[in-house]
């Protein structure tokens, strides 16, 4: 019954149509520089349609178009892919990387407007959303494509990724500020172990292998699961056309990371990275809540915490250590910092495994150790706080923090925008219905969208 499965009841209740909404109504002000599209991405079953698990649930994208301090519109289609019609992943000829629930993220790189899932091809939409195709970068892409590619804000490259249960096992590509892939390497030694993300510095490429790996004994549809025996590790390989065989593996605590919230080399040269991780018990109650299964599971995010490794590369040494108690996940920051040392980074607070703590967005102090959270509510869930830098910022966390709240007293949803310094509210957009709960999304520019495609 769709009622036993949590991913379909609450914040996380499909919608059941496809709906365009103008003129929205706007408490406060909307800061003029927001010109733009918020898109974001989740997993939207049509009607009649109970996936086996969270993530097979078809991809639904919503946006909200800002501009000159109005909100134009909000809109949410599916992304349609055959997967929406009916079609298998897997067929007599092997996987149909077009048969994609496109539901995990959506991001912009050279005028291009990409939905993603990480075990299928991109899918491009327009800036209506309305559904282009299955995106190979001109046919040069001929396998999967991880749903957290990293543009450098200093090359504007897109760095990203595919993974595969079986050899090989570890893809790394580069495409231009262009949209063209100008590199690919495979990754020596990698294993099966998945790869939902991973970081960028100025000068490496960091892989993070956690103990949830390739188990074909899994028949939700998903087949991975925690395995003791999987080694728990940080690739780190130069950036560069000779990178891949200078990859370096160093063994971590058993855990399993999702999302990375950046990395960097310090002043000793040394490699730091951050994320929410869980352990065996964090992952098993997490993937009971994705799978449905009978018994204790808990949403994602409610026993993940933010952990930190710094990886001395002259020493071969690693040191971690948890570095705070909250439950976070889905960790933000000001992008213009990916890849280098930053001193604020966000992230949405859950209840924890047993029910305490309420839903947030989390702001993060690197420098002091400060922590303050903006509560949204009563019965009000958060997505991924996306930041977009204020007009003449100086300081790294001048701009706004944007999110979009399912309301389940109400039956609603509004588009929060919060000034990122100090967490208070700027200006609220009230939307149309409800917005089920998703998973990533991006401020897309207008100018970006303008831009001629690669």
């Amino acid at each position: 019954m769709t009622a036993a499965k949590p991913y379909l009841t609450g914040h996380y209740t499909p919608v059941t149509d496809e709906v365009t909404a103008t003129g929205l109504t706007v408490e406060g002000s909307l800061p003029p520089e927001l010109d733009g599209r918020l898109i974001r991405n989740g997993h939207n079953p049509q009607p009649g349609v109970t996936p086996a698990h969270w993530f097979k649930g078809s991809g639904m994208v919503h946006g909200i178009r800002l501009r000159e301090g109005r909100a134009e519109w909000y809109r949410n289609r599916w992304v349609h892919t055959p997967a929406l019609d009916g079609a298998p992943y897997m067929t007599d000829k092997g996987p149909d990387l077009t048969a994609s629930t496109a539901g995990t993220h959506v991001i912009e790189h050279a005028g291009r407007l990409l939905a993603l899932c990480e075990a299928n091809l991109p899918f491009e939409l327009t800036a209506d959303l309305e559904t282009v195709g299955a995106y190979d970068f001109g046919g040069t892409l001929r396998g999967a494509m991880t749903a957290h590619p990293k543009e450098d804000p200093v090359t504007g490259e897109l760095h990203f990724f595919g993974s595969s249960p079986f050899p090989p096992f570890l893809t790394y590509y580069v495409a231009d500020a262009k949209g063209e892939i100008v590199h690919s390497a495979e990754i020596p030694r990698a294993t099966a172990s998945l790869k939902h993300d991973f970081a960028l510095t100025r000068g490496h490429v960091v892989f993070i292998e956690g103990n949830v790996t390739f188990d074909p004994a899994e028949h939700s549809g998903i087949p991975y699961g925690w395995s003791d025996t999987q080694p728990s590790r940080i690739g780190v390989m130069p950036r560069g056309v000779d990178g891949a065989r200078q990859i370096r593996w160093f063994s971590i605590e058993p855990g399993n990371l999702l999302h990375a919230a950046n990395a960097y080399e310090d002043g000793q040269g040394r490699i730091v990275l951050e994320g929410p991780t869980v352990d065996r018990e964090g992952f098993q109650l997490s993937w009971n809540w994705w799978v449905g299964a009978p018994g204790r599971g808990t949403e994602p995010g409610a026993r993940s915490y933010t952990r930190r490794w710094v990886v001395d590369m002259a020493a071969g040494t690693v040191d971690e250590q948890i570095i705070d108690d909250l439950s976070v996940e889905f960790p933000t920051l000001n992008e213009a910092y990916l890849g280098a040392e930053h001193r604020y980074q966000y992230a949405v607070s859950f209840p924890d495994e047993a029910g305490f703590g309420g839903y947030g967005i989390v702001k993060y102090d690197r420098t002091t150790g400060a922590r303050r959270i903006h509560q949204v509510g009563d019965a009000r869930m958060p997505s991924e706080a996306v930041f977009v830098p204020a007009a003449g910022a100086t300081r790294e966390d001048d701009g706004y923090l944007l999110t979009v709240t399912s309301d389940l007293k109400q039956d609603s949803s509004q588009l929060l925008v919060l000034d990122a310094a100090g967490l208070d509210r700027v200006a609220t957009v009230h939307l149309p219905r409800r917005v089920t709960a998703g998973i990533h999304g991006s401020w897309i520019p207008d100018s970006a969208l303008d831009a001629p495609k690669g």
